[in-house]
């Protein structure tokens, strides 16, 4: 009986914490929310010149490689 009580309590308890999580954030304001975008724009851009030259580099190493026809 006791176990099955502490099974229930677990999910209250996770609730509980997660409730109490969210009143605890706050909302970013229109310019940290500009920053974070910003950001994570500049990830963004940078990650795809990454893969881009990668692929660019990758293209004739392999066709050397393999001798394509």
């Amino acid at each position: 009986m006791d176990q099955v009580k502490e099974l229930a309590d677990v999910p209250q308890e996770f609730v509980r914490d997660g409730l109490q999580f969210i009143n605890r954030c706050t909302k970013p304001d229109k310019r940290e929310f500009i920053k974070i975008s910003q950001a994570v724009g500049v990830g963004f851009v940078v990650m795809g010149v990454i893969g881009y030259v990668v692929k660019l580099i990758h293209i004739p190493v392999n066709n050397i490689l393999v001798g394509g026809s």
